[in-house]
């Protein structure tokens, strides 16, 4: 005896149910996609030079496993080498133009008050947003973005008392500090330790987050823990091969590096004796381990707490930094040190340490993660998803543009062109590298004969490139 189907409202409301699902898996993607958060993480003055991009003389053994875990950048730049500018354009995904977004004072309100900011849109759609440290240059700028604010007392900066008065009596204080202190004696330390209370706190809310954490080192002062100099020999640090300003390149790439200059004991003109050199070389690399520490620290918090599975995790340094790089120090310059940066991006599910060559900028962060957590991406950005290299490892774009006050540089294949430009938009220098023949950028090729139409190519392709905004 054949069973006849009884047929219910109940019954018809789940086969409606069941193949509305079947028909919306993308609508189901978006949902899940939605539910995860975000743990970001910028270092101020962090340069590519870490293990996994192969400078095997710093030692950086969590940012190691992290990029193992990661999409790797190996050709990522910022957008303008200088803290609060490079910050505030990532974090509205607008340009800098020739009147916006010039130096560190740059304050995202003031320059682009209209701009729905990166915190901004996830908190309007449904996150907790945590700014802790260094995020944008100024801790309350786009305050309204955030649920909490966060800075470690000004105290931490140095460790030892003797420092401190020396700091309180003149303008910057000492530019190094080796104590024999605990990691929390720092700021950083003290950062570590509030992003790890405030996981245990967001794992049992019922909000995804959005959490930020804005590390201070390896920017100067370098202060850090003695144990982490003490993994570097000074006789085993060698100076750039690239320590020369050679003639061919423009008077106007080189600067005094005067933030340097304003730390006792740094000659107020003329170069560095190589000891000195040698010694902040030192304490950059290990400023570079404290902060590897702290961020595994963080690191191994989230993945004790069951969150690592279900939170993507984007690292970035803003902007390059000169360890006598051309005779330079500190960043605000156009040379690639200056320009490139180390990004990170790690997606539950989807990266395993995969690397890619293409070239991506800071501001392309923000529309990669509306991207991976459903969220409607806002008219306003000019940086494109990363998502495509993640997804299958190609994409359209591939270049960027940085800007340095008058200086702008186009990076595009193997070739760095930059030109310096009055307020016409007319080029007064010009600067031309081939990183295929010269990744040290000793030779300007700008105004040789034979680069000519070439050069007057790229100058065209830089204005393009760069957008509306330009003049």
């Amino acid at each position: 005896m054949s069973r006849i189907l009884k047929i219910t409202p109940i019954f018809v409301l789940s086969v409606f149910a069941i193949l509305f699902l079947m028909a919306c898996p993308e609508k189901q993607l978006d949902k899940k996609a939605q539910h995860l958060n975000v743990l970001f993480i910028a270092v101020d003055d962090l340069r590519p030079e870490l293990s996994f991009y192969g400078a095997n003389q710093i030692q950086s053994p969590h940012l190691d496993k992290l990029a193992g875990q990661s999409l790797v950048f190996n050709r990522a730049y910022c957008n303008v080498p200088v803290c609060g500018a490079s910050r505030a354009t990532l974090l509205t995904g607008a340009r800098p133009t020739r009147s916006r977004y010039l130096d560190f004072n740059t304050l995202k309100d003031e320059d682009n008050p209209d701009v729905l900011s990166l915190p901004m849109i996830f908190k309007n759609n449904g996150y907790t947003t945590i700014s802790n440290g260094k995020v944008y240059h100024h801790a309350k700028d786009d305050s309204l973005a955030w649920d909490e604010i966060w800075q470690p007392a000004g105290k931490y900066i140095y460790a030892t008392e003797e420092y401190r008065k020396i700091r309180a009596n003149t303008y910057r204080g000492m530019p190094m500090e080796n104590a024999d202190v605990p990691d929390s004696a720092y700021q950083d330390g003290k950062l570590a330790l509030k992003a790890i209370n405030d996981l245990r706190k967001l794992k049992d809310g019922n909000k995804p987050f959005f959490l930020a954490l804005g590390f201070y080192k390896p920017h100067l002062p370098f202060t850090a823990p003695r144990k982490y100099w003490d993994k570097y020999k000074r006789e085993e640090i060698s100076l750039p091969e690239n320590y020369q300003q050679p003639e061919t390149t423009p008077r106007k790439a080189y600067h005094n590096y005067g933030e340097l200059r304003n730390y006792e004991t740094i000659p107020k003109e003329g170069h560095l004796e190589d000891g000195l050199a040698k010694e902040l070389i030192h304490g950059y690399y290990a400023c570079v381990s404290y902060i590897d520490s702290q961020i595994g620290l963080v690191l191994e918090e989230l993945d004790q707490l069951g969150l690592a599975e279900n939170t993507i995790v984007v690292l970035w340094g803003d902007h390059g930094w000169n360890l006598g790089d051309h005779m330079l120090w500190c960043k605000h310059a156009n040379f690639n040190s200056s320009l490139q940066v180390p990004m990170t991006i790690k997606v539950p599910g989807k990266t395993k340490g995969q690397r890619t060559d293409y070239i991506t900028e800071t501001i392309d962060i923000y529309p990669s993660l509306c991207e991976l957590t459903g969220i409607e991406k806002p008219d306003h950005l000019e940086g494109e998803s990363v998502i495509p290299l993640i997804e299958n490892g190609k994409r359209e774009k591939d270049y960027a543009v940085s800007k340095f006050f008058d200086g702008v540089t186009l990076i595009k294949g193997s070739l760095f062109y930059t030109e310096w430009t009055n307020d016409e938009g007319e080029p007064y220098e010009r600067m031309l590298f081939d990183h295929k023949t010269d990744p040290l950028e000793l030779y300007n090729l700008a105004e040789k004969e034979v680069y000519r139409s070439r050069v007057n190519e790229l100058s065209i392709e830089l204005k393009e490139k760069w957008g509306k905004d330009f003049f």
